[in-house]
């Protein structure tokens, strides 16, 4: 395979757009529209919100904790095979969660077997996406995500009537089979290899040189409190509407109002950030203050007048922090990196996906209400946009994109070198 000096910024990689798209709409897409399934399942076991929460939850914490294991395999294998064989994973947790007889079933089927294989998906085709572009990536990586948006505006009433039509089983059974579809989007995953590769090393210096890289663990914290509160609504949000006097479909169709302003969202911060120089940082921290501003003014709202205008400001600014998110980790790590990089921040940051969900379900419990579920959720979100003021470059007035991989390039062949020498000396 030749090696190219650059990311091309095109060429293919518009097909690598076109996979991650559908790619995250039925994975993503699938987890935000689990609030559907989570009612059903709540009445169908008579069990407490907090309980039913871990399915989603460890599903969510599988994919991520997961994600370094799918970064190894398509470094070693390309990310084409490890997306098919992960959207085979995935179709079969759905498949045999229609069968369940108890959480347990459903905590093993959806949580941690579609989770895995979610897992072998979504990593492996952000980071090939991010190898493909570079003065580009965030508008790129924003149109892939806008998949999120869309699939959830679709799949939230989609999945209320088939489950009024076939019951939650029947609506499983045909949610694996969209979930088969990953499979074809794995098949368009070309590898691309990048002169700086080889000077980046193998995992094992990578992980060791990130492992020593402050701004890579100060950007992991923060991503790990914001994923803390960022899935609450698509949770617990259809519950709270419902406790408040809102008829299931109405609840539903407003998260379809925040799905769509999510997918604006997407593709507006991701053109916003090619556009306007300076660091992506700021603009990361003033979407995510947002977000958690929204997130726990919404127990406050009552009319729906005023809970749709909080829907459509939580899904534009949820949604426009994403791709900011993306788009940032290759200024921080370099492209050579990318793999092991977005892998090892999706790792850390499950144990927020793992404990959100819960807490926010624990919440609910204990007072009855989601009141203090959605204020603590927006807390989290606070607490990672200031984490995110401490990054490099976070106040300078031009954009770092260009001259950070170079001065990463040579760090991770100082630290390669470093390695070998110590190797040598243990000789």
């Amino acid at each position: 395979m030749a090696q190219r000096a650059e990311p091309p910024d095109g060429g293919w990689g518009w097909m690598v757009v076109l996979s991650a798209f559908f790619q995250s709409a039925l994975v993503f897409g699938v987890l935000r529209s689990f609030g559907v399934f989570f009612v059903e399942l709540v009445a169908a076991f008579e069990e407490q919100a907090a309980r039913v929460s871990w399915i989603a939850s460890i599903g969510i914490a599988v994919q991520q904790f997961g994600s370094p294991v799918g970064s190894a395999l398509s470094t070693k294998y390309g990310p084409r095979p490890v997306v098919m064989a992960g959207g085979i994973l995935a179709a079969s947790g759905m498949l045999l969660a229609s069968l369940a007889t108890s959480l347990t079933h459903l905590y093993l089927s959806i949580g941690l077997l579609s989770g895995s294989g979610w897992a072998l998906t979504f990593t492996p085709t952000m980071a090939c996406l991010s190898r493909y572009f570079s003065r580009r990536r965030s508008l790129a990586t924003g149109l892939a995500l806008t998949g999120v948006g869309l699939s959830s505006f679709a799949f939230a009433p989609l999945f209320q009537w088939l489950v009024s039509r076939y019951a939650w089983r029947g609506a499983l059974l045909l949610v694996s089979a969209l979930s088969l579809h990953l499979v074809a989007c794995g098949a368009l995953l070309r590898p691309l290899s990048l002169r700086e590769d080889p000077v980046m090393g193998g995992p094992g210096t990578q992980l060791t040189s990130l492992l020593h890289h402050g701004p890579f663990l100060r950007y992991t914290a923060a991503l790990t409190l914001i994923n803390t509160g960022y899935f609450i609504p698509y949770v617990h949000l259809m519950a709270h509407l419902q406790d408040v006097g809102w008829d299931p479909l109405s609840a539903a169709f407003l998260l379809s109002v925040v799905a769509i302003s999510d997918l604006v969202g997407r593709v507006a911060s991701g053109w916003l950030a090619d556009a306007v120089p300076g660091p992506v940082a700021r603009l990361l921290m003033l979407w995510t203050t947002l977000t958690g501003v929204s997130l726990s003014l919404f127990p406050m709202a009552r009319a729906p007048t005023a809970l749709t205008a909080l829907a459509v400001a939580y899904g534009f600014t949820s949604g426009a922090l994403t791709p900011v998110a993306f788009s940032m980790l290759p200024e921080l790590v370099g492209t050579g990196r990318i793999y092991c990089g977005l892998g090892l921040v999706q790792m850390v940051e499950s144990i927020g996906g793992l404990l959100g969900a819960p807490l926010s379900g624990y919440f609910r419990d204990v007072t009855g209400n989601y009141t203090v579920s959605f204020v603590v959720a927006g807390a989290f979100l606070l607490a990672g946009s200031g984490i995110l003021i401490t990054l490099p470059h976070f106040c300078s007035s031009a954009s770092t994109s260009t001259s950070k991989p170079r001065d990463l390039v040579t760090e991770a062949a100082d630290t390669k070198v470093s390695l070998t020498k110590e190797g040598l000396g243990e000789d």
